[in-house]
């Protein structure tokens, strides 16, 4: 039985990914970071926090990770730990650049020290192409990113490439764009969208403020795209893939399906705040996922319909059980 090593198991990607792994006989092992608030609540909503074997560590301690690949003894590594929330990264931009972008040299070091025959997934992402340079983005197209979330993921991306380069490390980059699920956190733009809907419609909240609802996004489930991440690991070649629906909606329109599945308008619940517009925005992401079509055979099964449905339903469950 193979093992994997998930960092961030804990996130929305680390907790369905460890979902598939398991469903898939792996021994699955999750490095954790000790916080003052619950962090498993997301594997206890899959069902899955008993079979997950928790290892304590952190991403910016290299000494922990070479001790998580050593306990683990880890033939797959799923780099999805980081510190994952854009409008933070401008207000804490050091942290940014140690926990997002430094620290995937420390886990390629750990790999390379403890098992460089090890495979190895880094989460990149739609970010770093930023102030978009071609109408749809794939793996050739220039990156330009406009957070220092996506500038510090940049570098993570190359350090990738660099040792699959330098040291012969199967190591491949999912260009992801965004991904959404129930286990989304709450400050994520649709998930907030989604828990807003459901407290308007049960009567606990008035308004929902939002800042720039024309930017675009090219949005599918978080559930889907973990299955594009383990079948990466599984090609003989280690390669790098932007991971996509291929369909770009507004902030606004995606507001529209959510606020309507309740049979409201959102209309009338939205009120404009300039503290949410970013330093520096980015308008439009549209992914091109042809040659994760092509060659892994991975395409997006969920709509964005069916997405935010999902979501608006388990917000109101959520809320009801307050």
């Amino acid at each position: 039985m193979a093992n994997a090593l998930i960092t961030g198991v804990t996130g929305q990607d680390g907790a369905y990914l460890a979902k598939l792994l398991l469903e898939k006989g792996y021994g699955v092992y999750g490095l954790i970071a000790r916080r003052g608030t619950d962090t498993l609540w997301r594997l206890r909503e899959l069902g899955i926090e008993q079979q997950v074997e928790l290892i304590n560590g952190d991403l910016t301690d290299l000494s922990s990770l070479i001790r998580a690949m050593e306990k683990s003894q880890a033939s797959e590594v799923y780099n999805l730990g980081a510190q994952s929330f854009v409008a933070t990264s401008w207000e804490q931009p050091l942290l940014t650049a140690q926990v997002t972008g430094i620290s995937v040299t420390n886990m390629l070091e750990a790999v390379r020290i403890v098992n460089p025959k090890a495979r190895f997934y880094q989460a990149s992402t739609s970010e770093m192409f930023g102030l978009i340079q071609a109408e749809k983005q794939d793996e050739t197209t220039p990156f330009y990113p406009r957070s220092p979330y996506g500038v510090a993921k940049l570098y993570g991306h190359w350090m990738t490439i660099n040792y699959r380069e330098s040291f012969n490390i199967h190591g491949s980059s999912g260009i992801l764009f965004n991904h959404e699920s129930p286990l989304r956190g709450i400050e994520f733009v649709t998930r907030k969208v989604t828990d807003a809907a459901a407290r308007i419609k049960q009567g606990k909240q008035q308004e929902l403020r939002l800042g720039n609802i024309d930017s675009k996004r090219d949005w599918g489930f978080a559930g889907d795209y973990v299955e594009a991440m383990w079948l990466m690991l599984q090609q003989d070649q280690p390669d790098d893939y932007v991971i996509a629906t291929g369909r770009t909606t507004t902030v606004r329109d995606m507001c529209k399906i959510a606020f309507s599945h309740l049979g409201l308008n959102y209309e009338d619940h939205l009120a404009i705040d300039p503290k949410f517009f970013r330093p520096a925005e980015v308008e439009v992401l549209l992914g091109n996922p042809a040659k994760a079509k092509a060659k892994l055979g991975w395409e997006a099964s969920t709509s964005l319909e069916t997405l935010i449905t999902m979501m608006v339903d388990a917000d109101m469950r959520r809320v009801e059980h307050e």
